[in-house]
C-alpha cells in the first residue's frame, strides 16, 4: 500500500447527521432512489475522507466518477482534484448534479451509461480539454449489479486509468484482492490488469437506502500493461474460464468439462505446463494458468 494510506480493516459506522441531509436533498429533488440502478449514497464523512485519502489526489489529477448520485463524493474530489467528470445515467440526479455544480468549470457532467462511453474520449467537446485523456484516476461508489462490468471498461479500456479507488460489495472486494490459493476467476480478471487490495470494510448503514450487505474500498494500482503479452489475452481467458468451471475439482477435470475434451489430453497438456493436475483451479497463479494457454494453442 502507499505510504500515507490509513487502513483500518473494521467496519465503519454511519454518521447520522449526513442520513438526514441526504433524505432532504432527495425531497428536494423529488426523487427516490431506484433500486433497479443500485441506487445507495453514501452518507458518511469518515468514509468521504478514507476513498480520497486513497486516491492520492492532486491538482493535476483528472477524476472520473461513475453513479455520482447525490454529489456527495463528486464535491469531496473537487476540493482535491484538478477536473472530475462524473457520468450519471439518472436524468433527474444529472439535472440536480448541474445545478449544484454549476459555477464550478472544473466538473465536467455526463448522462449516460459508462459502459457506452470511452474514457479516452470523454473530455474531446469539452472547455476542461481537448482531444484524448492521457491519464486519469477512477474513483467511484459503483452500483452493485454492474460492479465488474465496469471494471472491466476500465481495465480494458485504452488509455487506462492509472488508479482506481472504488465501493463494491464486501464479497466482490474480497474476490478482486484475493491471494493464490483462493483466486477466482474474478480475481484473475482484475489482476491481470493491475494490483488490488482492501482500503477499508464500510458497515450497509454508511448507505442510504441501506443495502442488504457490506461494503469494501478497494484500491487498484493499474499496471502500465497487461502482466502477459494483449494478444494472447483472449486465449488465455478461454482456459481461465473452462479452468473455473468447475472450482471444487481438481484441475484436470476442470479443463477437461470446460475445454469439453478428453481427460488424457488434459493431462498431456499440463504436464507440458509443469502443472500438477490434481491441484485445483484457485491455486494457481496468472503465470501458470498463461504457461497452460500457451500449449493448448500450441498443440493446436
Amino acid at each position: 500500500m502507499s505510504k500515507g494510506i490509513s487502513v483500518k480493516r473494521g467496519l465503519v459506522e454511519p454518521e447520522k447527521l449526513s442520513l438526514e441531509q441526504a433524505k432532504r436533498q432527495l425531497r428536494r429533488l423529488n426523487a427516490r432512489a431506484i433500486k433497479g440502478l443500485g441506487q445507495h449514497f453514501l452518507i458518511d464523512s469518515d468514509v468521504l475522507k478514507t476513498i480520497v485519502a486513497a486516491a492520492e489526489l492532486t491538482p493535476d489529477d483528472t477524476v472520473i466518477e461513475v453513479g455520482p448520485g447525490l454529489g456527495i463524493l463528486t464535491e469531496a474530489l473537487l476540493e482535491k482534484a484538478g477536473r472530475v467528470i462524473t457520468v450519471e445515467v439518472d436524468r433527474k440526479l444529472t439535472a440536480a448534479l448541474e445545478q449544484k455544480f454549476a459555477c464550478d468549470s472544473r466538473l465536467k457532467i455526463i448522462n449516460a451509461n459508462i459502459l457506452e462511453l470511452e474514457p479516452g474520449k470523454m473530455t474531446a467537446s469539452d472547455s476542461m480539454a481537448s482531444g484524448h485523456l492521457q491519464s486519469y484516476k477512477v474513483v467511484a461508489n459503483l452500483p452493485y449489479y454492474i460492479a465488474s462490468p465496469i471494471l472491466r471498461h476500465f481495465l480494458e479500456a485504452s488509455p487506462k486509468p492509472g488508479l482506481m479507488v472504488i465501493t463494491v460489495q464486501k464479497e466482490v472486494g474480497q474476490s478482486i484482492a484475493a491471494g493464490y490459493g483462493v483466486m477466482s476467476l474474478q480475481g484473475i480478471s482484475v489482476q491481470l490488469y493491475g494490483r488490488p487490495e482492501i482500503v477499508d470494510y464500510i458497515s450497509a448503514g454508511c448507505f442510504y437506502p441501506k443495502p442488504k450487505v457490506d461494503s469494501a474500498i478497494v484500491r487498484i494500482d493499474v499496471y502500465p500493461k497487461p502482466v502477459i503479452d494483449e494478444a494472447d489475452i483472449p486465449g488465455f481467458f478461454n482456459i481461465v474460464k473452462a479452468g473455473f468451471s468447475a472450482p471444487r475439482k481438481q484441475l484436470r477435470n476442470s479443463l477437461s468439462l470446460g475445454l469439453d475434451v478428453d481427460v488424457s489430453t488434459v493431462n498431456d497438456i499440463l504436464k507440458r505446463a509443469n502443472i500438477d493436475a490434481q491441484r485445483r483451479p484457485q491455486t494457481l497463479t496468472i503465470e501458470e494458468w498463461d504457461r497452460i494457454s500457451r500449449v493448448y494453442i500450441n498443440r493446436g
